[in-house]
């Protein structure tokens, strides 16, 4: 009877421990192989690598010209958006 006392005391533990194992073990029977996924993903494995040594690359010794200062980033931008045209207004004027 002591057995069979522990054995419900820790039945959920018992459930949780087989139902990881089997996990664990259906994982490494029907999972791919770790080269059937490097021969499939290889062509975005290098491009992604190309992608990000060009980035490093042009962005080291490539450097970007600075503006003059900082305060005038993007005040040509809002001045061309604010300005109104000078067509507008005219010719559809109603009398």
């Amino acid at each position: 009877m002591e057995i069979s006392e522990e054995l419900v005391k820790y039945k959920f533990y018992i459930i949780f421990a087989a139902i990881v194992s089997f996990l664990l073990f259906s994982g490494f029977v029907i999972a791919p192989r770790f080269m059937t996924i490097l021969a499939y993903f290889w062509p975005l494995f290098i491009s992604t690598f190309l992608f990000f040594f060009f980035i490093i690359f042009f962005g080291r010794f490539c450097p970007l010209e600075k503006e003059a200062s900082s305060e005038n980033t993007g005040e040509g931008l809002l001045d061309y958006v604010a300005e109104q045209p000078e067509h507008v207004g005219e010719g559809h004027q109603n009398s």
